[in-house]
């Protein structure tokens, strides 16, 4: 297929300052917009969820129920949201559905969320689209109710791989009426996952050519989503923003952390700040934890306050300067992070051992009652409380700024592998604490880090050894081998704790 855009350079993207570099990727979208106008929406984007496609003469209204996609622009759910509304000249609502408790997310991740969803809605508002926001755990129930109050005959979803949203769209397809469409938007990923491929792919090896063929086609510059010219009956009512955050029925005791503030603006400031101090060492810095490298992107990914395709977009306009670095940056931020959902997507157990592969579930098994030299209850984990001090720091970064460096974040992962029961347990403890205290917890690429250090999920078999068995195996020599260990342990303050064996 021939790809209807032209590719755009951001202008911006150079050595520039915040404001102009925002004023280049608004221009960005306008030229797109006027290409999209003549080549028209790539609809290999959605899916219909319903058997009815058209929408109902009786339609007062389009809904776009946002969920994982928690932003105005570059979202391509709203987009079409906003097509299908400027075709049939009707009003375009958003919706939010604010839940009490999420997977057990404290008041850090919430807080994120909320501020974030503020910005939007003051954008949503600015362009004529109101935005309603509920606070319910029934989301998918409210939403019939106040679909078929207001006539909406068109509903837009967005897609996650994850259990818990999968049961809502399928309850939403159950409950709607049979003459509604249901259309699915897969906004995170570049190739929709369904796109990319129709199985469990093994690894990068295998699914890397399959969205690298699809990139034409999909890696495209995001027209602008504009102010709405349809107004219906319903407003949005003001949202009480403390009220929200105060309804919650969350961990209280792990909050904000200083670096990362919520929002669209403040990921693209972090953007702009990794194009300019950060990408042209991220290829060969990225895997030190001191390297200061990382695009430290990854909250503001996973609450859907940026988007990826956007970024990818931008980091690729410094091709020609830093060439190695933009393609490693590509490779973690669209393969490895697509592998990601199409394992939650086509693995019902992404989140346990049954999910691992049959060599690495062998292999477990077969060393699943060897002597463990340590052992730590979830607790000592928690508290920073072994005898590694490596490790405690980790544990410390992780507590206090809500995120582990990527190398680190494998050897913490493996080292309670090591040191706990079994490898049950262990994939239990690493996931508790991702999902508790980082920022980016409750996301595809957590659950398959997890599954890759503990499972060997997108690895292979290495020397056999107690323990491990066959899976991939990390210590601390290895890691004084790759950066300064000391000056870690220095930085976060993790201390040596005696325990008898």
């Amino acid at each position: 297929m021939t790809n209807p855009f032209k590719k755009l350079k951001t202008e911006g993207s150079g050595d520039t300052g915040f404001e102009e570099f925002l004023k280049g990727i608004e221009n960005d979208r306008i030229q797109a917009g006027k290409t999209v106008q003549q080549f028209g929406y790539n609809k290999n984007r959605i899916r219909f969820f319903s058997k009815c496609k058209e929408i109902p003469s009786w339609s007062k209204g389009v809904l776009y129920w946002m969920t994982r996609e928690e932003r105005i622009q570059d979202n391509w759910s709203l987009l079409y949201a906003q097509k299908v509304a400027l075709k049939h000249k009707l009003p375009l609502h958003i919706c939010f559905y604010l839940r009490r408790t999420f997977m057990n997310a404290p008041i850090r991740h919430f807080k994120f969320l909320l501020k974030g969803l503020e910005e939007t809605a003051k954008e949503s508002r600015k362009l004529n689209i109101p935005f309603h926001m509920f606070i319910s755990d029934e989301g998918e129930n409210q939403i019939i109710d106040f679909m078929v109050e207001n006539k909406f005959g068109y509903v837009v979803i967005d897609f996650s791989p994850l259990r818990i949203a999968r049961t809502w769209a399928e309850n939403l397809k159950k409950t709607l009426p049979d003459d509604v469409p249901l259309v699915q938007v897969d906004g995170h990923n570049i190739v929709p996952c369904w796109v990319a491929s129709d199985k469990l792919e093994y690894g990068a090896r295998t699914i890397r050519n399959k969205l690298k063929n699809k990139f034409a086609e999909f890696l495209t510059p995001f027209p602008p989503v504009t102010e709405h010219p349809y107004s219906g009956e319903q407003k949005a009512k003001e949202i009480d923003w403390a009220a929200a955050e105060a309804s919650l029925e969350v961990d209280r005791t792990i909050d904000e952390v200083s670096w990362a503030k919520p929002g669209y603006l403040n990921g693209m400031k972090m953007l702009h700040e990794f194009c300019q101090k950060r990408l042209s060492k991220f290829a060969q810095k990225r895997n030190d934890p001191l390297g200061n490298a990382l695009s430290n992107l990854s909250p503001w990914f996973h609450f859907g306050q940026i988007s990826v395709q956007r970024c990818i977009l931008v980091v690729e306009s410094f091709k020609s300067k830093y060439k190695e670095s933009v393609e490693s940056f590509c490779e973690e931020a669209i393969i490895r992070r697509e592998l990601s959902d199409n394992f939650c997507y086509y693995n019902p157990n992404y989140d346990n051992i049954k999910g691992a592969y049959d060599w690495a579930r062998k292999t477990l098994e077969e060393h699943k009652k060897d002597k463990r030299e340590w052992l730590y209850t979830q607790e000592e984990l928690e508290n920073s409380l072994t005898h590694d001090d490596l490790w405690n720091s980790t544990q410390i970064q992780l507590v206090k700024e809500g995120k582990i460096h990527g190398f680190l974040r494998m050897y913490w992962a493996k080292k309670i592998l090591e040191w706990t029961e079994s490898p049950e347990k262990a994939l239990e403890i690493s996931i508790y604490l991702n999902d508790k205290y980082s920022l980016d917890g409750r996301d595809p690429n957590g659950f398959v880090g997890c599954m890759w250090s503990i499972c060997g999920i997108h690895d292979q078999g290495w020397k056999e050894r107690p323990v491990f068995g066959k899976i991939r195996y990390m210590n601390y020599k290895g890691c004084e081998r790759k950066f300064n260990v000391s000056a870690f342990v220095a930085r976060y303050g993790g201390k040596v704790h005696k325990k008898k064996k």
